[in-house]
């Protein structure tokens, strides 16, 4: 039985690469052509395959719908918490997990740092989005045309001297963290608070979330923070592993 299914699930990927007949996929599982088309009529029994005028197979409608309603069932928090709470053991600094929605940045998820001085970030409140490395990692991901177009309708408070003052500045900035895949804000919100971030990115390769570690200059210069960067990535890249199905769910390496 675990042959079969074996086989029969071998058939998905070859006709991801566009549409087969008989004999191809028969040839490609290495059996006989009765056998692959008892595999295949059970397949498109399910909607999982579709037979063509031509008689060659492609990928049925079932199969999308059914990945589309995975995609949507998943829950990213639960899906990284795991990940964020074992970084904040490693560093022990505050940790942060947001998602852009409807122009605003969120944050879904947090995990206090273990020393006195805290942040006063809140799950469900929206970040300082012209300075916050979640917000710039996730908004540099967005098409051209809606990234001009997000940023040049923002406003652009100067928390600090090292706010970003006008679109054109914002731009720049997000491009270069397009083009190097991670964000910092340093004193760019807070004087005496420093963060660098990371995206967590879905099967298609878009930013689905962002994810930081923040902390206090009085904790932690920034250059020290700086130095936390490739467990940073390392963390952002295992939960973007492990939602999107590339990896099987494991520890974040050390």
């Amino acid at each position: 039985m675990s042959q079969t299914v074996d086989r029969a699930l071998s058939i998905l990927p070859l006709l991801a690469e566009g549409p087969a007949d008989l004999g191809q996929v028969a040839g490609r599982l290495g059996v006989h052509k009765s056998t692959a088309l008892r595999l295949l009529r059970t397949l498109h029994e399910h909607g999982l395959v579709y037979r063509q005028s031509d008689q060659r197979y492609r990928l049925g409608a079932r199969l999308f719908a059914l990945a589309q309603e995975a995609m949507e069932n998943l829950d990213i928090r639960e899906i990284a918490h795991p990940h964020l709470v074992r970084l904040n053991e490693q560093c022990g600094h505050t940790v942060h997990l947001a998602v852009y929605e409807e122009r605003e940045v969120l944050y879904i998820d947090k995990v206090e740092s273990r020393y006195p001085v805290r942040m006063y970030s809140r799950i469900g409140k929206p970040v300082a989005i012209t300075v916050a490395a979640v917000a710039k990692l996730l908004l540099a991901d967005l098409p051209e045309p809606e990234r001009r177009a997000v940023a040049e309708q923002l406003d652009y408070p100067l928390y600090t001297a090292r706010s970003t003052p006008n679109a054109e500045a914002f731009l720049k900035e997000l491009a270069s963290v397009r083009e190097q895949g991670w964000a910092t804000d340093l004193g760019g919100h807070e004087e005496s608070i420093n963060c660098v971030g990371a995206p967590i990115r879905g099967a298609d390769g878009r930013v689905v979330a962002a994810m930081s570690v923040s902390a206090p200059n009085v904790v932690v210069t920034r250059e020290e923070l700086l130095t936390l960067l490739p467990l940073v990535r390392r963390t952002a890249d295992a939960i973007s592993g492990e939602y999107s199905g590339r990896t099987p769910v494991k520890g974040t390496p050390a």
